[in-house]
């Protein structure tokens, strides 16, 4: 069942948080019309929409929640009620072992709570969980003590876990479990630790070499050094080759073609046979030869490339093993050549008859990759060097931790002891747990399809009729609908749809009758026999007297059912505005001045607009008269509602004496004395149920006090001071 709820944040429940706790079976909660009650019973019904509010359940177990309110009464007055299905009597046997298996569903629930009682505790922060925990925050304190001690000294040995206490006791114990290095003395470990954690360096990576052989490969090329020219059988090949102008007419020809086969410089027309002669010499071995000079320079561009952004990476190393200043010339002289080589092959491209010859570059790169590797002959023997520190440290980070877990073994052992002894027991109660809650998943499966068997929605038909007809409502009944049994109708005795003309009374009343009977069934053919809580708020809002007393018979077998540990029903709450339902319902000739061991007490109120919920060891609720005077006698009354309780107290009182003068009574009084007196006996004359009204002040701190003592002398006036005396003398 629910042990508390916290609302908070949600509706007017907003200044802090308002909390039922130590709820029992049967829980009252009375609170006036717009005080928060429905709220409350929806945080029940829907804990997953109000995320600010919080449920805690026994045992951390979840029960069904049956939530009676208006929001039901919408939801489930609709033309086809959902059926309520109840377990029949059709086979004794089945029902005989319905009721078994339910008996050892509930025993295996009650074993897994006590059993979580042992590992968690009672609120979920306790048992053997927590002394696991306090047994690691002991040993966590303890083995922070050791590490403030040696800091200063072995700070580099406890790099990793110096800043939580957490894990520098976890290194602790897994050192005392595993550490087997042999015991130092605490002077040699001081010693070693001066000279190998002093300046502790990292290691280098080496540097990379400056690959040239892309380029050095192009240099050979047989095409530098080919003279590139036309056709030889043309007529015109011999004047090209006298006059050594093959490049030159290739370039001429571009402007030949523009110019419309005239030649470009006297401007005379040329036949076909001189176009052709000319585009025969420039044939495609010609043009094979002027592509791969392209490519070649493309080429090379490419590899250039490649080999200046390893020099500028080699530029921007901070490595201190790098002779930067040897390195800087060197690097110079490899992108000057590069960069007169590309000239070349664009010269080449330009003119391919040309003869080029690139500058070599083998030596410059011989000498780059000389300097790097004297830099990575430096580096190797500092990386080696790293290393062996590296290995040093190791081994005395090891040797420090054996001596600190050597000192501290005590307590170390007596942990492991604790922790051992406390492991096992939460691995059994973790297994046990575990085995009974397979072994009550599978009975459960055994009984909803029991349940299946047995179950119908015409008991609860018959049963709700049954209760109709006893309280004098003969003029409409409760049928399943014609086209599915599943499903409920309410009808006249003709068979017609008497939903849309039903009373507000009547449907409330209907609608209580249908909550009332799902509570010890299903809408569905299992689940009938699921254990759940039940809140009920409101239910006689529109219903006369007779009705009431009897909705208050049926509530109060729920609270019967709800005391029974057999029983599917753990837990019942009722909330109401109605004073006389309120007395009703949780009349108990045996419960004397104080509140039975199984139920709760609980008062809302609205102050300043903000909901509070007050709990109380006793019934509080005497009478709406009673509550009135009780308001009067609160120091911490709501100033904007004061004026319209002791109007209601004059209202209660005069009213029973009847034949009160009352302008003689107002005569007694002056000044803004009188209008108060005036505005209070307005509520008598005019019959007025307004909050505001003509008459009304408008109320601070000030003005209450006047209000009060104005109240006080009307009756002193009238010689009913005693009945004032007696019922503003506050109750112990």
């Amino acid at each position: 069942m629910i042990e508390q709820i916290s609302v908070d944040g949600v509706a007017s429940y907003k200044r802090a948080p308002a909390v039922l706790a130590n709820l029992r079976a049967v829980n009252f909660i009375f609170g006036a019309n717009g005080s928060g009650k429905t709220t409350i019973s929806r945080v029940i019904a829907n804990p997953a929409e109000h995320p600010t509010c919080s449920i805690s359940w026994t045992g951390n177990l979840t029960l069904d929640a049956l939530v009676y309110n208006r929001d039901f009464v919408e939801q489930n007055f609709v033309p086809r009620m959902q059926g309520i299905f109840t377990l029949g009597h059709e086979d004794a046997s089945v029902l005989a072992e319905i009721d078994d298996l339910k008996g050892k569903i509930d025993a295996a629930t009650a074993d897994i709570r006590n059993r979580r009682h042992v590992l968690e505790g009672t609120d979920g922060k306790g048992g053997e969980r927590m002394k696991r925990a306090d047994l690691d925050l002991d040993l966590q304190e303890k083995c922070w003590a050791t590490k403030i001690r040696y800091e200063d000294r072995f700070k580099e040995a406890f790099r990793g876990v110096l800043n939580s206490r957490a894990n520098f006791a976890a290194r602790m114990f897994n050192e005392f479990e595993t550490n087997t290095s042999e015991l130092k003395h605490l002077d040699e470990l001081v010693t070693r630790a001066e000279t190998v954690f002093a300046d502790v360096k990292s290691r280098e990576d080496r540097l990379p070499a400056c690959s040239g052989s892309d380029l050095l490969t192009l240099e050979s090329s047989p095409i530098l050094a080919k003279r590139v020219f036309g056709k030889v059988d043309v007529p015109i090949a011999g004047m090209i080759r006298h006059l050594r102008n093959s490049d030159w007419v290739r370039q001429g020809l571009h402007f030949f073609h523009q110019n419309g086969d005239k030649c470009p410089f006297c401007q005379q027309a040329t036949d076909d046979d001189f176009r052709r002669h000319l585009e025969d010499y420039f044939d495609e071995t010609y043009q094979r030869d002027v592509d791969e000079i392209a490519g070649f320079l493309t080429t090379y561009v490419l590899y250039t490339e490649r080999v200046t952004q390893q020099l500028d990476q080699l530029a921007a190393s901070t490595s201190q093993y790098l002779d930067q200043a040897s390195l800087h010339p060197l690097s110079e002289a490899a992108r000057a050549k590069c960069a007169l080589n590309i000239q070349h092959l664009q010269r080449k491209r330009s003119e391919p008859s040309a003869v080029v010859e690139l500058e070599p570059m083998a030596q410059v790169f011989e000498e780059i990759n000389a300097l790097l590797a004297q830099g990575n002959a430096r580096i190797d023997a500092h990386n080696s060097l790293i290393d062996n520190i590296v290995s040093e440290r190791q081994v005395l980070v090891s040797d420090i931790w054996r001596y600190i877990v050597d000192e501290a073994s005590i307590n170390l052992d007596a942990y492991r002891a604790a922790c051992t002894a406390i492991s096992r027991a939460i691995d059994g109660l973790t297994r046990g747990i575990e085995q009974k809650d397979a072994d009550r998943r599978e009975k459960t499966s055994r009984l909803r399809e029991l349940e299946r068997q047995v179950t119908s929605v015409q008991p609860t038909v018959n049963a709700i009729n049954q209760l109709l007809a006893s309280f004098g409502f003969n003029n409409f009944t409760l049928a399943t609908a014609q086209e599915s049994n599943r499903f409920y109708r309410v009808v006249r005795g003709d068979g017609t749809e008497a939903r849309e003309t039903l009373s507000e009374g009547e449907r409330t009343f209907i609608v209580f009758l249908y909550f009332y009977h799902l509570i010890g069934g299903s809408v569905s053919e299992s689940g009938v026999t699921t254990n759940r809580i039940v809140v009920i708020d409101d239910p006689v809002s529109s219903l006369d007297s007779d009705v009431l007393f009897i909705v208050s018979s049926l509530i109060k077998k729920l609270f019967v059912k709800a005391q029974d540990p057999a029983s599917t029903l753990k837990q019942v709450f009722v909330l109401t505005h109605n004073v006389y339902f309120h007395k009703e319902v949780s009349f108990d000739p045996t419960r004397g001045g104080g509140r039975r061991a199984f139920e709760t007490f609980w008062v809302v109120r609205k102050r300043d607009e903000l909901s509070v919920v007050e709990g109380y060891d006793h019934n509080p609720i005497k009478s709406s008269y009673e509550m009135l005077w009780q308001e009067v006698r609160d120091e911490n009354r709501s100033v904007t509602t004061i004026q319209n309780v002791l109007r209601r107290i004059i209202e209660n009182y005069f009213t029973i004496l009847g034949n009160m003068d009352k302008d003689t009574i107002i005569q007694y009084f002056q000044g803004q004395d009188q209008q108060i007196c005036n505005s209070l006996f307005s509520w008598v004359n005019d019959g007025s149920h307004h909050a505001y009204e003509d008459l009304y002040l408008v109320c601070d701190a000030n003005t209450v006090e006047r209000y009060l003592d104005v109240f006080k002398r009307i009756f002193q006036v009238t010689n009913h001071g005693a009945h004032y005396d007696m019922m503003a003398t506050p109750r112990l």
